[in-house]
């Protein structure tokens, strides 16, 4: 198996340097989506002492020209601190800071989909919508092959991996456990993990988090797993189809409820959401992954647990349809629902404000609307 360079420099002698003191100083990671709208980078700054909110963190700078979101001759490009979490890697009092990116004009870079999601959320606050993620990923090696796959072949077919156990079922557990602890004592709102239906394919769930939190919460942790994998020497993968053929695929289902659908007789109110969706459905599969819906056509396929990209399908309790009901909502008559075709490498940022702007703004057509002109202090 093809682990890094670096994952096999000593640990040991590393965590000598670690256990210094640092005196009074504070170490923050500035981290932000590049241009890609995919990829993250971070850089680190000295603080002089432990911010206690967001608003304790500076604004700073990059160069915009090496990550794809400037041109060299205007390159500077502005970080908005946006959201603050402990370290897990330098520990307290150290911090990981999320930000907002702005272009050298002041405004919102093209990747940066937090700035319209937050004015979105803002305008039904009062609805408390709150969110949960099933955010699917592949751990490859540096070779691009799925960690713990025979190099020259394949191993077993589906069927005994999922929520499995043991050395030949279960690929890669110390990264999932390692990524798990991580979260929790960043403060990641992470709700738990399991083993997928794929070889080396994991999942971990991020929720409930209300309005502009969810897009914060998931995106630090696939930063957090990133760096974990980094530390193993490998790589992790949010493809939605990483392995083409009879494999399944990854994605991050999302589930979504207001006050409302949680309140007794909430069951009719989901189903007016899912019959505004259905009615949008081209407008969701553009905003389900990165690329406008390409990326999600090798997935959505109406096999391996999807449904088909071109037709909108709702169900109680059917994993192959484009909106599921859990069955206890089903019998309950209220909860929420979950909508299963996002892409594993989609934007949460873009994927909530959709569902709310379908959902709660009751916006129709192909196209969001436009609330530029309208305040929403």
């Amino acid at each position: 198996m093809a682990t890094s360079a670096s994952s096999k420099l000593s640990k040991t002698v590393k965590e000598l340097y670690m256990a210094l003191p640092q005196g009074n100083k504070v170490q923050a990671m500035y981290i932000w989506i590049d241009g890609t709208g995919e990829g993250l980078r971070c850089k680190t700054r000295t603080l002089d002492s432990e911010p206690k909110t967001i608003k304790d963190v500076p604004e700073w700078n990059f160069d915009g020209s090496s990550t794809y979101q400037a041109e060299g001759s205007n390159s500077d490009m502005y970080l908005i601190p946006a959201a603050m979490f402990r370290d897990p890697f330098r520990r307290d009092p150290n911090k990981l800071v999320l930000c907002e990116v702005l272009k050298y004009n002041g405004k919102p870079a093209n990747t940066n989909l937090r700035h319209t999601c937050k004015k979105i959320m803002s305008m039904v606050q009062d609805h408390h919508p709150w969110f949960g993620m099933e955010q699917e990923y592949t751990l490859l090696g540096m070779d691009g092959r799925p960690f713990g796959w025979p190099t020259n072949g394949f191993p077993g077919p589906q069927g005994p991996y999922y929520c499995g156990v043991g050395a030949d079922k279960a690929y890669g557990r110390d990264i999932v456990e390692s990524h798990y602890r991580a979260c929790l004592y960043a403060g990641i709102q992470i709700c738990g993990t399991n083993a997928e239906v794929m070889p080396a394919q994991w999942e971990f769930q991020v929720g409930n988090c209300e309005g502009i939190d969810m897009g914060d919460h998931l995106w630090v942790a696939r930063f957090i797993l990133h760096r974990v994998c980094e530390d193993f020497g490998l790589v992790v993968s949010f493809d939605p189809k990483p392995i083409s053929g009879n494999w399944n695929g990854a994605g991050c289902h999302t589930n979504f409820s207001t006050k409302e659908m949680r309140e007794d007789g909430g069951l009719k109110v989901i189903e007016e959401s899912i019959e505004r969706l259905a009615k949008r459905h081209k407008y969701h599969i553009r905003a389900y992954d990165p690329k406008g819906g390409l990326d999600n056509a090798r997935r959505l396929t109406g096999h391996h647990e999807t449904s088909n990209i071109d037709e909108f399908s709702a169900g109680v309790a059917n994993r192959g349809a484009s909106i599921r009901i859990p069955r206890t909502v089903g019998q309950e008559k209220k909860g929420y629902f979950e909508d299963r075709r996002p892409s594993a490498n989609c934007n949460p940022y873009i994927v909530t404000e959709a569902l709310v702007r379908t959902c709660l703004l009751k916006e129709e057509g192909d196209e969001p609307a436009d609330y530029s002109s309208k305040s929403t202090a």
